[in-house]
């Protein structure tokens, strides 16, 4: 009687969320819908563990998964595709302005050619389109700024509260327990740190739509929001402190800190000032980890200085002999022989690096490894150019850009429907040509389509041109 009563009472302050939420002069596609249900199943559990098995280990999570996975993914794949295809010159647009992500991609894709598994290596680059389909899906919407923060907070509302419901009132669900009776919390994820990363990813969108909100001074419909808003940020900063995932941890007060900086105080917004806080939030954890710098604050983290058995992981994998230029193709170091010979090395089971970088190197080689540098230095660039302007959420965008660069040095965030994964090529895909459709901050204030062009000095002009039409009481441009 008493998990009912609490499944209830979950259910209606989850339907309070919501509707504290709601924007009603704010429209978006329907087709949002669909990188709603991937990026919820990424963040979760696969349809089969939810229906069948309840908490899978992650290692049965990599795997390719029950038919009715395959089919639930297809199904929403290839709607997508149509979406896609229904919106021709947009999604155009937006794949002229990326092309080291698809140069990445058909990387991926031709490195099938070699894999030792052909086929299991072809149906996860498959997956791995679908990151990218959905984030075309969310980037292409009339209102794509409107659509990413309807895409966090729909599915915030969601797996924050029933992480909570499960852990404290379905443990069988929401708890996993190693061999010895130790008890660890996991909520809606497979493990604590999956846990960790869905609190990274929401709380961090939900801070900034918090900041956002607590900007517009003048618009009394603020309170709903802002209350629905700040119940999240204080659920996933619970359940975070919590899940002791420490990666998760300390990316999300580096990447918040950052974000929370830039947002609060224009000095932060500077040049000099903005590139020291980034190089900050990435060279910290980098020394602690690599250099021996500041390892302290690895056993403050509650962190060995073998990262709880990683560096053995490093070592077994870099030393199995794989292709140092081309790697073992796409998503197929961690099958067959080599698997075994690395669990064989380190006296247990495992399924990736638990490094993003060294993830990449074993199956793509340097050829992956530059390929991914391109991104970044592109992404970072573009990025970069959206703070100092004020314009395109380039503090979340940036804040998930830190995320991915620190994350992936203690985690394996650079794979097929990996949520740190899916919110980086969504930060770093934003592209000038889809910012002449309507637009909007992740507020309700409107910004004029001049705002989004590249170059920092003509963004800051167009700002001040902007101020001065308003003063002047002159009639608002509207959006072509």
């Amino acid at each position: 009687m008493v998990r009912l009563i609490a499944a209830i009472v979950f259910a209606l302050g989850i339907w309070l969320l919501f509707r504290l939420n709601r924007e009603k002069e704010v429209s978006t596609s329907k087709a949002l819908w669909i990188p709603i249900f991937w990026l919820f199943i990424a963040s979760s559990r696969n349809i089969g563990e939810w229906l069948y098995d309840g908490p899978g280990g992650q290692c049965d999570r990599y795997l390719e998964g029950t038919p009715l996975d395959r089919a639930f993914l297809s199904i929403i794949l290839a709607l997508g595709l149509i979406v896609l295809i229904s919106r021709g010159r947009r999604v155009g647009a937006l794949l002229r302005s990326n092309i080291p992500i698809l140069m990445y991609f058909l990387y991926c894709g031709i490195s099938i050619i070699w894999s030792d598994f052909p086929d299991v290596s072809f149906k996860r680059w498959f997956r791995a389109l679908g990151d990218v389909a959905m984030v075309l899906i969310v980037l292409s919407d009339p209102d794509w700024l409107a659509a990413i923060r309807r895409l966090f907070a729909r599915i915030g509302f969601v797996v924050v509260p029933v992480s909570i419901l499960f852990i404290r009132y379905f443990p069988e669900l929401g708890r996993a327990y190693s061999r010895g009776g130790r008890s660890s919390w996991t909520g809606v994820g497979t493990d604590k740190n999956a846990l960790g990363m869905i609190c990274l990813v929401f709380g961090l969108a939900a801070i900034f739509r918090f900041l956002q909100l607590r900007k517009d001074e003048g618009d009394a419909r603020k309170k709903g929001p802002l209350f629905a808003q700040g119940s999240l940020i204080l659920m996933t900063l619970y359940l975070l402190w919590q899940a002791n995932s420490a990666t998760a941890f300390a990316c999300f007060f580096l990447a918040g800190g950052v974000m929370l900086s830039t947002q609060l105080f224009p000095v932060a917004r500077k040049p000099t000032v903005l590139r020291l806080l980034i190089a900050t939030a990435v060279i910290v954890p980098l020394s602690a980890m690599f250099l021996g710098i500041g390892s302290s604050l690895v056993g403050t983290l509650g962190r060995d200085t073998s990262f709880t058995g990683r560096t053995a992981i490093w070592q077994a994998a870099l030393g199995m002999g794989s292709n140092p230029l081309l790697g073992a193709g796409y998503e197929s170091f961690w099958l067959g022989q080599r698997l075994q010979g690395v669990e064989n090395l380190i006296g247990q089971g495992v399924n990736q690096a638990h490094n993003g970088y060294i993830e990449i190197y074993l199956n793509l080689g340097w050829v992956g490894l530059v390929l991914l540098a391109i991104i970044l230095v592109t992404g970072y660039r573009d990025i970069f150019t959206a703070v100092l302007g004020g314009v395109q959420a380039g503090n979340l965008r940036l804040a998930f850009f830190i995320v991915a660069v620190a994350y992936n040095f203690s985690e394996g965030g650079f794979k097929m429907m990996h949520p740190v994964w899916i919110t980086f090529l969504l930060s770093i895909a934003v592209s000038p040509e889809i910012s002449t459709q309507k637009a909007s901050e992740l507020g309700p204030r409107r910004i004029d389509a001049e705002l989004v062009a590249k170059p920092a000095a003509r963004v800051r002009v167009s700002m001040r041109q902007n101020r001065e039409n308003r003063m002047s009481k002159l009639a608002p441009k509207k959006f072509s």
